[in-house]
């Protein structure tokens, strides 16, 4: 039995969202390694994955207070 709430389709969303934000980074600092600039595109997509986790962390937090406005 799991004293957590069940987890909404947003915290699911921001937490698919990390994890490609961190495989991204983790791409890009191998990529920059081995001396290819293609870790300059993975950058973005890790950036691009954050403000995607922050968005989506911060819309369940509304939906979990119960919030209408959004």
């Amino acid at each position: 039995m799991s004293l957590l709430p069940p987890p909404s389709p947003d915290r699911r969303l921001a937490l698919y969202a990390l994890a490609v934000c961190l495989l991204a980074v983790a791409a890009a600092v191998v990529s920059f390694v081995q001396g290819s600039w293609l870790g300059v595109v993975w950058v973005l997509l890790a950036g691009l994955s954050s403000n995607m986790t922050w968005y989506y962390m911060k819309r369940a937090k509304v939906t979990r207070s119960g919030s209408v406005t959004g």
